[in-house]
């Protein structure tokens, strides 16, 4: 079994998107999690998160940057209050329930994270990624979401941060 969330919060540079891929380690995300924590790519160097050093998050999660990391402040931001952002999300929305609680030690995540290269305030960075995560962990297991209403709504008025087209 395999669930997959999204969760995008925040505006401008310092907004995040999370696309969230998380299930029993029993199923497909186990082979996923191995597969992508030995097959770094140039600037994408998947590694756990962690809310404090010596303390991982719960469930472990592997997370992913979708962005080439670019030297200074966008590798600090990625690897600090982003990853943070993330470990916070993913433990709260266990700690709170949103996840069931066999996702402690049974389940593993992968979390792919948007961090602007322009991204300059950590605060908003950590906020944005640790509300992202939590919506996206809690969307993963709501069944048939989006609604088709959603989704024909979505479509009437498509576009995203960096593109949004005259005609939808």
């Amino acid at each position: 079994m395999l669930f997959i969330g999204e969760g995008f919060e925040g505006s401008g540079p310092n907004a995040a998107h999370i696309n969230l891929y998380i299930g029993p380690k029993s199923g497909p995300i186990s082979g996923a999690v191995a597969t992508a924590a030995a097959s770094p790519g140039p600037g994408h160097l998947p590694f756990q998160t962690i809310l404090k050093p010596n303390l991982p998050a719960k469930p472990v999660t592997l997370f992913i940057a979708k962005a080439v990391l670019q030297p200074g402040t966008h590798e600090t931001m990625t690897w600090g209050p982003a990853q943070a952002g993330v470990a916070a999300g993913i433990t709260g929305a266990l700690l709170d329930g949103t996840l069931p609680p066999e996702a402690e030690d049974d389940w593993l995540a992968i979390a792919a994270v948007w961090v602007n290269p322009a991204a300059d305030s950590a605060e908003e960075v950590y906020a944005n990624n640790k509300a992202a995560t939590y919506m996206a962990a809690k969307r993963s297991l709501i069944k048939q979401w989006p609604s088709r209403d959603e989704l024909r709504a979505g479509l009437a008025t498509i576009g995203n941060p960096f593109f949004t087209p005259k005609v939808a």
